[in-house]
This record gives C-alpha cells, structure tokens and sequence, in this order.
C-alpha cells in the first residue's frame, strides 16, 4: 500500500521536465488541455496520497483504530515510519490547504472589486471601458462576461490593434479561458514543483486566443504587433483582476509574438507523442493513487474483520 502511494507523491517533481519537454511539442488548444488535465490530476493524486499516509499512520494507533472499530491497529508499517508519515502528512496537507484558500480568497475578493469598477463604466454590447491612464484590457468572466479595456490602453492602439486586441478577449471569454486559469491556478498551490505548469497553462491558454484572434482579423503580423505594444504599454503590477482574468498582455509575450509572427503550425508527431506522455503521467499518477487507498480499504476491512487476511 505504502509503495503505492509513492508514485503520485514523487510524480509532482517531474512536473518542470515534462513542461519543458511536452508543452512546446503542442498545439495551443491541445496543451491547454492536457497541461490542465495534467495539473488537477497531479494535484487531486498528491492529496489523496497525503490523506491515504495520514489514515494510515493514524489506524496504527491505538486510540484512532478504537474509534475506527478495529478489533486491532493497522500493521501496514514500523511505528518509527508510521508516526513520523502521519506528522509529515498533516503539516503537509495543512500547508496545502493554506495556500489554496488564500489562493482562492485572494481571487475572489479581486473578482468582486473588479466587477464593482465596472459597475459606472460606460459599455456597449461586452465592451466595458475603465477611465484609468494605465493601459490594461482583460476578458472578465461573468453573467454576462465582459471585455474591460482601460482608456489608457486604447490611447496605445489604432483602430486595427484595438480590433485585434478585442477579437483576443472574446476568444477568452467564448472558451472558457477562466476555467483553465482558476483550475491550473489553485491545483499547482498544492506542490512547489508544479509552479511552471501553471506558467505553462497561462502561455497555452494565451496562444489559443492569440490564434483565435489572427484568424478573426485575418492578420498575423497585426495581432503579434497589437499583443507586442498592448504588453509594452502595459505596466507591470499595475492590474488588480483576478489571475482567472485573461489579458492579451500575459504570458511571455515575445514568445507568444514570435508564433505570430510565423505560419500556423501544423499537427505534428512529436505533438502526439507529447500529449501521450502527458496522459501517460496522468494515468500512473492517478492509478497509483487509487490502488494505494483500495489497498488502504482493504486492510482496514482485514483490521475491522470484515474480510479475512489472505
């Protein structure tokens, strides 16, 4: 059981090669979702791993296993292992748990002041216009969602910029970019090692849109040059949305503008080979999970029991 629950509690470190390594070899649309499917599943696999050592650890205990109605405790592993897991367990997912609800809180009172600027700023259909001098544009999602765009940012732009950089938002807002955000976000809270899948979701995230906006302007060239002065006017620091509130200034833009700046690439080998090793990931992490708290149950069964030791 407890090597089991090794794989999803080591596959986390592996999170940078495989972003470094899959993530280019990619389309955009196919790296936003198997980057995000990657993440939650690294993430969901790290903390039912935790959760699986913590009941284990605590069932070798008298006490827990009295009240867990075991006729006798766990013998899954040597106390000097055992109480020392279950101790590094709660830190542990007590850690997690911090990060992910300040994440998460941080996020939503973000959301809430932004769409309180909203509420007075002049609109027309989605397009809500900010009057601040510093340049920003945003797809905040929402019932309905908006594409918020400061006068300052505006000022930046002529008239084909401000059209590619709008056809950007609505590609946000019509995907859903802000699931991925969010998901990517808070799933990556949860190991230190999974920060550059976060970076790497944003990058994907913003070459969809970017992709979605060349084709709706029909103009390569005029959406990297709208992305490259949108993200140079930009200051850093200076917007307050949510980090779910994609902008057409994330991301590492020269590499976003480069991609632009070429032919539409075409599906590839590699690009398979990519997204397989990805799932591939995903799959033994998940497994690794699910056979180590089956494995868990089962001897808490034996424990109570309810079933006989083979």
């Amino acid at each position: 059981m407890i090597t089991a629950l090794i794989v999803p509690l080591l596959m986390p470190l592996a999170a940078p090669a495989l972003v470094r390594w899959a993530g280019p070899r990619q389309s955009p649309a196919a790296a936003m979702w198997a980057l995000t499917t990657t993440a939650c599943v690294l993430a969901v696999s790290w903390l039912a791993a935790l959760g699986g050592l913590l009941l284990a650890g605590a069932l070798t205990m008298s006490a827990p296993a009295h009240l867990g109605h075991l006729i006798r405790p766990l013998n899954v592993a040597p106390a000097v292992v055992a109480y020392p897991a279950t101790a590094l367990a709660v830190g542990t997912l007590f850690v997690c748990a911090c990060a992910v609800a300040r994440a998460a809180l941080r996020q939503l009172r973000q959301y809430r002041t932004a769409h309180a600027q909203l509420r007075n700023a002049p609109h027309a259909g989605d397009l809500s216009v900010l009057d601040s001098p510093e340049p920003d544009a945003y797809a905040l999602p929402g019932s309905p969602g908006r594409i918020v765009v400061t006068s300052g940012m505006l000022r930046t732009l002529d008239g084909p910029e401000r059209e590619a950089l709008l056809a950007h938002e609505r590609a946000h807002l019509a995907g859903r970019h802000h699931y991925f955000l969010a998901a990517g976000d808070l799933a990556t809270r949860c190991h230190p090692a999974m920060s550059g899948l976060r970076d790497a979701i944003g990058l994907a995230v913003e070459r969809v849109a970017d992709e979605a906006a060349a084709t709706a302007v029909g103009d390569r060239n005029l959406t990297a040059r709208a992305i490259g002065r949108a993200a140079l006017a930009k200051h850093a620091g200076s917007s307050t949305r949510p980090a779910f509130a994609a902008g057409a200034a994330g991301g590492p833009v020269p590499q976003r503008v480069k991609a632009l700046l070429q032919p539409a690439a075409t599906p590839r080998r590699p690009a398979v080979a990519a997204a397989s090793l990805l799932l591939a990931c995903s799959a033994v992490t998940g497994g690794g999970a699910a056979a180590g708290l089956v494995s868990l149950h089962h001897n808490v069964e034996i424990a109570q029991g309810e079933v006989q030791d083979d």
